[in-house]
């Protein structure tokens, strides 16, 4: 389809929904997804990031008649494009396309590109060939970094879609360009509709006043410029949005909004994960022992989706904004809060419980954390349970004559949280009419095999298959090493009861025993913890 077959558009600024194009019924028949991508050639930044990785397994195995997959990559760590694409295809979440199909990567076609650079660093040659097949473009790439410095987040989140948008209005088979975002672009309103609100400052004109300054200034002016909202990934972000929506009268357009994505849910196989980003170095750091107190909102609530309905749901709104070409941006409010709420207290038990059925190797200590919505609370447990063992545990390892580093692993946790701390303690409520109505466009196959019906998330089995999942494929340990795993467990709680006892004992001899009156007062609670067990007691005597 020639880009120049569209129909014109209009931008009147109201709210795009699936209901504007289609109504209340389904608008005839469609052709299903995987029949959709058979033929296509597909544009993928950030293939090879968290998301990316699994919206390329998906089209492989659940698309296998997609013509290819052409991925922006840049070389990296002294890696060209072409052994960062072969290292990624070699991971385990490719085992399932392996399987069915042996030569999946030849339908792989790795592009150099640098999101840093004019026009992308992209070759000519490579533009001419992009140009002349490209039918979708996903683009997934940004830095998800919280603390990124403002004009690096603006070059790689505001900047680099410019560009890309430029290169798309070029493609003369462009069918459809989705663009991933997130749910907390507008995280500065209580309630966020699936809308492309006005930005907090016109994006080019940001750009052309920074663009002068020094490093030094703009870290000064950023927290003014990013205003209520908490880091500059958000902030920009919500920038490129309507970057976006500006070329909507020109190209098919969608933007996913995910929340905090998580491990798989169910594809390929449930608990994938990659990284430590949000709350998988969370669950980690809680099962080593490590995190023992965590800031959050215990009613607040924990805004997790995994991410195989993420990617469900964007190849599903690809499909649909390829074949129906709205008029302008439908925007998808990917959340779980509103259809199946899962709070902040209810995840705590969940983790600690988990690890301590299928425990990290070498725990620091047994897995143990409280969550606090108070400040004082919170940072007199960071004091007496990670910074004073910290403490004690590297004056053994000096004292061994080994580099200590506890306090430094607590000190970089600290900073992760703190990032964390502005999204645990808040809730928010997200509309999600256009994921509803995406859905019932869809067949009862489609809906199986791009499942993103968030009212299936069973929370209690998800959450055991995440920390699993951070064991196995974060971690790399082998599921055989649990029962030396528990026994550690064990030694530690053996180690802590003798740390009890004989800190007991000292209180005792140096404190109690010298002092008349501390004698008094610890005799009168031991013969008042005597009576109160002599009542129960007695008691439970009666009732037999």
């Amino acid at each position: 389809m020639e880009q120049s077959e569209n129909p014109a558009r209009t931008r009147d600024g109201g709210h795009a929904g699936l209901a504007d194009v289609c109504g209340d019924t389904a608008c005839g028949r469609m052709a299903s997804i995987a029949e959709y991508y058979a033929g296509k050639n597909v544009l993928i930044t950030g293939a090879t990031g968290f998301m990316g990785k699994v919206l390329v397994e998906k089209l492989l195995r659940s698309c296998p008649d997609v013509e290819a997959l052409y991925l922006l990559v840049r070389p990296k760590a002294g890696q060209s494009m072409q052994q960062r694409v072969s290292d990624m295809v070699a991971c385990k979440l490719f085992d399932r396309v392996r399987e069915d199909n042996p030569d999946f990567h030849r339908k792989i076609a790795p592009i150099g590109g640098e999101l840093t650079q004019p026009g992308l660093a992209i070759g000519p040659e490579d533009v001419e060939k992009l140009t002349g097949c490209i039918n979708i473009v996903f683009h997934c790439a940004a830095t998800v970094r919280f603390d990124e410095p403002l004009k690096h987040a603006l070059q790689l989140n505001v900047i680099a879609t410019q560009q890309l948008l430029t290169l798309a209005k070029q493609m003369h088979h462009l069918e459809a360009f989705v663009h991933i975002s997130t749910a907390y672009a507008n995280c500065n309103r209580k309630n966020i509709d699936e809308v492309i609100y006005p930005p907090p400052v016109e994006p080019r004109k940001l750009i052309e006043s920074l663009e002068w300054m020094d490093d030094g200034i703009v870290h000064d002016i950023t927290p003014r410029l990013i205003g209520d909202r908490p880091n500059t990934y958000t902030y920009t972000k919500a920038l490129a949005e309507f970057v976006v929506q500006q070329e909507q009268d020109k190209l098919n357009i969608s933007i996913i909004r995910p929340s905090i994505v998580g491990a798989s849910w169910q594809e390929p196989f449930p608990g994938w994960i990659d990284n430590f980003n949000g709350p998988s170095g969370v669950f980690i750091a809680a099962g080593k022992g490590i995190l023992r107190t965590l800031r959050a909102h215990n009613d607040a609530v924990a805004d997790l989706i995994p991410v195989d309905m993420v990617i469900n749901l964007t190849l599903a709104a690809g499909w649909y904004t390829a074949l129906r070409r709205p008029k302008t941006a439908l925007v998808y409010n990917c959340t779980t809060g509103g259809a199946n709420p899962f709070h902040w207290g209810e995840i705590e038990p969940l983790v600690i419980s988990s690890f301590k059925r299928n425990p990290l190797e070498q725990a620091f200590r047994r897995p143990n954390a409280n969550i606090t919505s108070n400040y004082l609370i919170n940072q007199y447990w960071i004091l007496v349970s990670h910074k004073f063992p910290a403490l004690i545990y590297d004056l053994v390892l000096r004292l061994s004559g080994q580099k200590p580093q506890m306090m430094r692993i607590f000190n970089r946790l600290h900073k992760a949280i703190s990032l964390m701390e502005y999204f645990s303690n808040r809730d928010w409520e997200w509309s999600s009419e256009n994921m509803g109505l995406l859905s019932s466009q869809l067949t009862p196959e489609d809906r199986k095999t791009f499942n993103f019906d968030v009212r299936q998330l069973n929370w209690h089995e998800y959450i055991e298959n995440y920390c699993i999942g951070t064991k196995k494929y974060v971690l790399n340990e082998d599921m055989s090493g649990i029962p030396a795993a528990r026994q550690h467990l064990r030694k530690l709680r053996n180690i802590r009861y003798t740390f009890n006892t004989l800190l007991v004992v000292f209180i005792w001899r140096v404190f109690i025993a010298r002092s008349q009156m501390a004698r008094n007062i610890w005799y009168f609670v031991v013969s008042l913890c005597f009576k109160f067990l002599s009542y129960f007691r007695a008691s439970s005597t009666l009732t037999n």
